[in-house]
């Protein structure tokens, strides 16, 4: 792992599912970060603030994706989140302002790593567009 890799957030309460996602982003310019819950990763963020993405469960206990998600913009973290999901949840993207919400199927393999490209792309870019 370089120096420079983008710190990629993981948060699933199913340790094995988290390694999976884990997996499926791992690239040598990615350093994947798990946690297992949403408090884990709270703190996480609040003590690397190289973490440049979140990509994070729906459904979980305590804190849910959602509620993980307005926790980080509540405290100001505005890296883009990404919710996994197996439920058809298309209007939480609308209702929440999340940067994306993929389903958890057979075609993650593909959709996650262009969707997570795709928004550390727009991060970068000079008008975040």
């Amino acid at each position: 792992m370089s120096a420079s890799a983008t710190h990629v957030l993981v948060v699933d309460d199913d340790p094995f599912t988290a390694e999976m996602t884990g997996m499926i982003l791992e690239e040598p310019e990615y350093e994947i970060i798990l946690a297992n819950s949403g408090m884990e990763a709270l703190g996480i963020l609040a003590s690397d603030p190289e973490v440049r993405i979140v990509i994070s469960d729906l459904n979980m206990p305590s804190i849910n994706g959602i509620q993980l998600f307005l926790a980080l913009r509540e405290r100001g973290f505005s890296v883009p989140f990404v919710l996994l999901t197996g439920d058809d949840s298309p209007p939480l993207r609308l209702e929440y302002s999340m940067d994306a919400i993929i389903a958890k199927d057979e075609d993650l393999d593909v959709i996650l790593p262009r969707t997570v490209g795709a928004l550390l792309a727009k991060a970068d870019s000079p008008s975040g567009t």
